[in-house]
């Protein structure tokens, strides 16, 4: 008697498809009458940004090449002696901590609480700048990055109120958005690394967005190396999606354990300067103007304490280090032992000082603090100068700003190297996570 078959199993339900006002969502706003006009408006944003922070960096440029190149050299000296920072440094000073006393908006965002992506009000945009144009050509360790974002954001939110378009939080964002990239790209000479910083400072998807980011990094630049390894290994071709681009020096195991190390070592680092620049902010805040005017003769103390040891330029250990990098990453070979970990020793003392008591940005000496390291630290076994200073850049920008996606992305366009992308992206993942495991530093009530 043959047994009659239970019933069958219920077939697996089909996922449900997507709502239709959700697959079409992008199509109809894209079709908006008003999204099109305003990415219309957003285009002639960037026209008006791009010339205004064009002149802005123009204005800071010749007035630092005044002040650290032609001046000294009108008084019969080929680089600055080395008490030069200390009388510049002061007047840096006493004017932020004026701005900050009593012009509107307090000269802007405080570096030392990290990038900040908001648009700022119009009214408080003559501070802002006035505050950058008094630090950053006069010797404060700081980028002009921030002030750059703040430019942009403000001058499109006042462009939307001369044009008496409707004023929506919504707007206002994306306006803000819009102009600030526009800025920003001018300095990072890439759209891409603007859009990418913007992206992540502002805090799209929030700490949920970092923490899927940091595995997926990792995962991805630690496969790349194992998979283009083995492929060396074994002779066999494997086809791939990828630009054929000339090659630097091969990276190895080695390179990449050094990476860890770098990320270790300088999260920490970069974490102890911010802590010691966020007491500084709290400690001018109480009293900005005689404050303010002590740290920045502190910081000029440091660059000049750096230019009497060394006998090198004091702008070395001054200024956002823009220059100095690029000099750093042609010539290596002329700095020596002493001269590179007292341009890091003095500059991060500087750099503290700064951040919490001027105005601009944390990026270009991070940038450099890194790569510095990265040179002193290359002659250990198994690292080269290229991956040193590709580690060291990323990991102490990652920590400078918890933006681990962007720090990968400035540092891999900055370098020019696709091979260098695996070790980039380890020392960053890592300084990162040094960077939360450690305590955290207070911010501002």
């Amino acid at each position: 008697m043959t047994q009659s078959p239970g019933p069958a199993p219920a077939p697996t339900p089909a996922p449900a498809p997507a709502p239709a006002d959700e697959r079409d969502r992008l199509r109809q706003l894209v079709r908006d009458p008003d999204y099109l006009k305003g990415l219309a408006f957003c285009a002639l944003i960037g026209v008006l940004v791009s010339l205004a922070a064009f002149w802005f960096l123009a204005a800071v440029h010749q007035v630092q090449h005044a002040l650290w190149s032609e001046l000294p050299h009108a008084l019969g000296r080929g680089t600055p002696p080395w008490w030069w920072p200390l009388p510049l440094l002061l007047v840096a000073g006493v004017l932020v901590g004026l701005v900050i006393r009593y012009a509107p908006g307090a000269g802007g965002h405080v570096p030392a609480y990290g990038l900040h992506a908001g648009a700022p009000r119009p009214a408080d945009l003559p501070g802002i700048l006035a505050a950058a144009l008094a630090a950053l050509p006069l010797g404060a360790v700081l980028g002009p990055e921030a002030p750059l974002i703040a430019l942009g954001g403000g001058l499109a939110v006042l462009c939307r109120d001369l044009t008496r378009a409707p004023a929506t939080a919504r707007g206002t964002a994306l306006l803000g958005a819009a102009g600030a990239a526009s800025a920003i790209a001018v300095i990072f000479g890439n759209p891409l690394v603007a859009a990418v910083l913007l992206i992540e400072a502002a805090g799209l998807g929030g700490p949920r967005l970092v923490a899927l980011m940091l595995p997926s990094l990792l995962a991805g630049g630690v496969g790349s190396l194992v998979f283009t390894g083995f492929g060396r290994w074994t002779g066999l071709p494997i086809d791939s999606l990828a630009l054929r681009l000339p090659e630097p020096d091969r990276l190895d195991a080695g390179d990449m354990l050094w990476s860890v190390a770098f990320g270790v070592l300088l999260g920490a680092f970069v974490h102890g300067v911010f802590a010691v620049a966020r007491r500084t902010a709290a400690f001018t805040a109480a009293r900005p103007l005689a404050r303010t005017a002590g740290c920045a003769l502190a910081a000029g103390a440091c660059a000049a304490l750096y230019g009497l040891s060394t006998g090198r330029s004091p702008a070395e250990a001054a200024l956002s280090g823009q220059s100095t990098l690029g000099e750093l990453a042609r010539h290596p070979h002329d700095w020596g032992v002493a001269a590179l970990v007292a341009v890091v020793l003095f500059k991060a003392a500087g750099y503290a000082l700064c951040l919490g008591a001027l105005r601009g940005g944390p990026i270009f000496p991070a940038l450099f603090l890194g790569s510095a390291v990265g040179v002193l630290l290359s002659p250990l076994p198994g690292l080269g100068a290229v991956p040193g200073m590709a580690a060291g850049m990323s990991a102490t920008a990652a920590a400078a700003l918890r933006l681990p996606v962007s720090s990968v992305v400035l540092v891999v366009l900055l370098l020019g190297g696709m091979e260098l992308v695996p070790v980039v992206i380890v020392a960053a993942v890592v300084a990162v996570v040094t960077t939360e495991l450690l305590p955290a530093v207070e911010e501002p009530a």
